[in-house]
């Protein structure tokens, strides 16, 4: 019966992910808890309980102080009754009784059993959150389980993760039992148990598909210097490599374009603009506007603000601003400077204007010299 336990407790730690040890010190508990019952004892810390990991023997062990004058039976054990036992004992020694399990009564057995399951259930708690906490930042693949108006839960495993609105991508169904990648956000307690919240509209779940997706990014060739995203509509993100002969974009894309469609679909396809990370604060700009191309950009630094503005053909307007303003703004988080976006006929405009409005300045100024070179020359005499 002791080898079955033995063997029951292996292939339970085994589907769990915990240590035998764990459990084997959780029904050592259970044993002292279970003998608190029995014998209603005040406290146990005189009490002791070992399990053998081998035979699956168990025992309990109770010391006793030994007394002149008896207070406390559960501790204590007077003189005269050690030396009826061995006539060697004397004051202040400890005497140390073996106790039987199989003696405890029913109730004894529940307090046990109550012992090991929270235990277990503790184990199990800090284990799942170990693991997660040290995965947070990371992807876990998942499975759809259920989905309400303010959160989908998700299997990723050993637990459940929580997808709160907030992190949901309008792309997505979730569908029930619908596969999918996630981005592990934090791991928090909820009501004494672990909860991983995880996210499908986080940029990094982004970054983290095309480390996934991309060997080259993986092994740190080529690097993501920034990603942003609005999701379930844009995401742009810039790629640099120190490699003179590699591509970073070429890597991203692969051949056919197998790499990034694989990262689309995973998306429900969300559109992705790879860009070309340049040291040229110019260059980057106008990598991070395509697809629209810019005719010139001027770029204006202070010590508070980057402010580019960008120039571009009349027919590129609405594609460089895109919808909503969307390319303009996903170019500017991405680069960090402020940009101003405006069509060369714009430009012409305000040029003509500021010129017409310095020239009707200068002829107002001209204007009001005549007046007053008329006004301060001597009247002509006239002729008697």
């Amino acid at each position: 019966m002791n080898q079955e336990l033995i063997e029951s407790i292996r292939l339970l730690c085994k589907e769990r992910g915990l240590e035998p040890q764990t459990i084997f010190t959780a029904i050592e508990e259970a044993l002292v808890a279970a003998y608190k019952r029995e014998f209603n004892a005040k406290s146990t810390d005189n009490v002791h309980a070992t399990l053998d990991p081998d035979t699956g023997e168990m025992s309990i062990y109770l010391e006793k102080v030994v007394v002149e004058d008896l207070e406390d039976p559960n501790e204590e054990i007077s003189l005269a009754e050690a030396q009826a036992l061995d006539p060697d004992f004397e004051v202040d020694d400890v005497l140390q009784y073996e106790l039987q399990p199989e003696q405890f009564g029913r109730l004894a057995a529940q307090a046990a059993k109550s012992a090991i399951s929270q235990a277990l259930i503790t184990a199990e708690r800090d284990l799942i959150h170990e693991e997660f906490s040290s995965r947070v930042g990371e992807l876990a693949s998942g499975v759809v389980q259920r989905k309400d108006r303010r959160e989908v839960v998700v299997d990723i495993g050993r637990a459940e993760a929580v997808l709160t609105s907030r992190e949901q991508s309008p792309l997505d169904d979730y569908s029930f039992n619908e596969r999918m990648m996630f981005y592990i956000k934090r791991v928090d307690d909820k009501r004494g148990r672990p909860v991983v919240y995880v996210s499908r509209s986080h940029p990094d779940l982004v970054r983290k598909l095309f480390e996934q997706e991309v060997p080259e990014i993986a092994s740190g060739i080529v690097e993501i210097v920034n990603c942003v995203r609005e999701a379930g509509s844009r995401t742009k993100i810039s790629v640099a490599t120190r490699d003179e002969n590699v591509d970073p974009l070429g890597a991203c894309v692969g051949q056919r374009g197998m790499r990034v469609q694989n990262i689309l679909n995973e998306l429900r396809g969300e559109k992705i603009d790879i860009i070309e990370w340049d040291p040229d604060e110019t260059i980057y700009i106008r990598n991070a506007l395509k697809p629209a191309s810019a005719s010139r950009i001027q770029l204006t630094e202070t010590e508070d603000s980057k402010q580019a503005e960008v120039v571009v053909p009349d027919n590129q307007l609405s594609l460089a601003i895109g919808k909503n303003g969307q390319n303009a703004r996903l170019a500017a988080r991405l680069t960090g400077w402020k940009i101003d976006i405006k069509s060369e006929s714009q430009v012409r405009e305000s040029l003509e204007e500021a010129f017409m409005a310095r020239f009707d300045e200068a002829a107002e100024g001209l204007t009001e010299e005549v007046v007053e070179d008329t006004s301060d020359s001597p009247a002509e005499e006239t002729e008697a």
